[in-house]
């Protein structure tokens, strides 16, 4: 599946040279100022704070993203993601990389088949390019999480239909190297940042959970790995109406077996069963749109015979906001928990916690976007009193964007 992907990359990349007309080139830079409030340390550095940095690492960054498309035929469409982000284990990665084969069809049936690296359909917000969100700066918790843990290596096909009144979608995807996929969310916990995880990229462990592994941090794992050689699955049904009112249901299992391992930078990294349900559903009302989306699922993993951990997971969000003129003002409420069972003490795999978001976008030219936000979370997870911290923590976190698109 890797191969997959590189040669979608290269194809996009290179074979515009035979076709340059058909051969687009967009993408962005973005300049960053952040400024953080709170007492954790951050996720990225080894701690258990949910957001994209802490006070002690708050200041000016930057970024940006470079999405190629090219239109081979009418029927075949090859698309590539690379996304910048400076201080990251590879700053410079591939996000997604995947060729569409779509015939033109004539009538209300049409079929689609995708395959390489690429997003699972499960994002209502991410639609922007390099799978950002037109409407905040940070995504939901839901989608931090796809974008940190969960990519598709692999294939789907679709079929639609077309009628007077919308068009309905049902989709079958199977998938291989995400077997590790869900070891952070039950680690740490939740998250919400504007981080992607790519290709060759790796993510980081809490310090906290390096001693109950018997080995000291800094832990590292790929999230993108075959580690018993099973595919995975999501089968999906997705309506939208010609005004693009939309409603999604997306099932998902990686279908991992949860009692085999590799050797990973001196540890034993093992494929975790996660599986999930995801609903979702977005309404326009004139400029304004209102999203909803909420996700339940569980991830194993059975390190020895008769130690069966199972984390149950769950989140939702709520937003508003206004998709066209010079400012669009967003809003939005987030909600996210985790249970372990059989409920081991301390309880650290346990965490409920509530976000709210607020960003208002300015944009003067289609090319120019400024953006501020705010990001207040409250989450309590116990696994912090292992590093001498109150379980129950406050973090806000305010942004601003300057983000030139060409």
């Amino acid at each position: 599946m890797r191969r997959i992907a590189a040669c979608a990359l290269l194809a996009v990349l290179v074979a515009g040279h035979a076709s340059a007309q058909a051969l687009q080139l967009h993408g962005f830079v973005d300049l960053r100022a952040v400024s953080m409030h709170g007492d954790d340390d951050r996720w990225v550095g080894g701690g258990l704070g949910k957001a994209r940095t802490d006070a002690a690492n708050d200041g000016l960054t930057g970024g940006g993203a470079l999405v190629a498309d090219w239109q081979a035929t009418p029927s075949l469409l090859a698309t590539a993601s690379a996304q910048y982000v400076p201080g990251s284990s590879h700053p410079l990665d591939v996000i997604d990389a995947s060729l569409r084969w779509r015939p033109v069809s004539t009538t209300p049936w049409r079929a689609s088949l995708k395959a390489g690296m690429f997003f699972a359909p499960v994002s209502l917000e991410n639609d922007a390019l390099g799978w950002t969100s037109p409407y905040t700066l940070t995504p939901s918790a839901i989608d931090t999480w796809v974008g940190e843990e969960l990519r598709t290596f692999g294939a789907e096909g679709r079929l639609e239909h077309r009628g007077m009144r919308g068009t309905l979608a049902a989709g079958l995807g199977l998938f291989a190297k995400n077997d590790p996929a869900g070891e952070l969310l039950a680690t740490r916990g939740w998250a919400m940042h504007d981080l992607v995880t790519g290709l060759d990229a790796r993510l980081r462990e809490p310090d906290a959970f390096a001693p109950g592994i018997g080995t000291t941090a800094p832990v590292y794992f790929r999230p993108f790995l075959e580690i018993d050689h099973r595919l995975g699955a999501y089968a999906l049904l997705d309506w939208r109406t010609p005004a693009q009112d939309r409603a999604t249901l997306l099932v998902y299992d990686n279908r991992a077996d949860p009692t085999r391992d590799v050797d990973y930078a001196g540890r034993e990294l093992y494929a975790w069963r996660t599986r999930f349900w995801s609903a979702g559903g977005q309404r326009r009302f004139g400029e304004y749109a209102l999203l909803a989306q909420l996700m339940r699922g569980s991830t194993i993993v059975e390190p020895a015979p008769g130690l069966r951990l199972d984390t149950h997971f769950a989140a939702g969000y709520l937003m508003a906001a206004r998709e066209a003129g010079r400012w669009r003002p967003a809003a939005r409420v987030d909600l996210f928990r985790t249970a372990r069972t059989p409920a081991l003490e301390p309880a650290t795999g346990d965490e409920h916690g509530r976000a709210l978001t607020l960003a208002l976008g300015w944009r003067p030219r289609d090319d120019l976007r400024v953006t501020g936000e705010v990001l207040h979370i409250d989450s309590t997870r116990a696994q912090r009193r292992l590093e001498g911290r109150e379980a129950r923590q406050h973090e806000t976190q305010v942004q601003a964007s300057l983000r030139w698109l060409f």
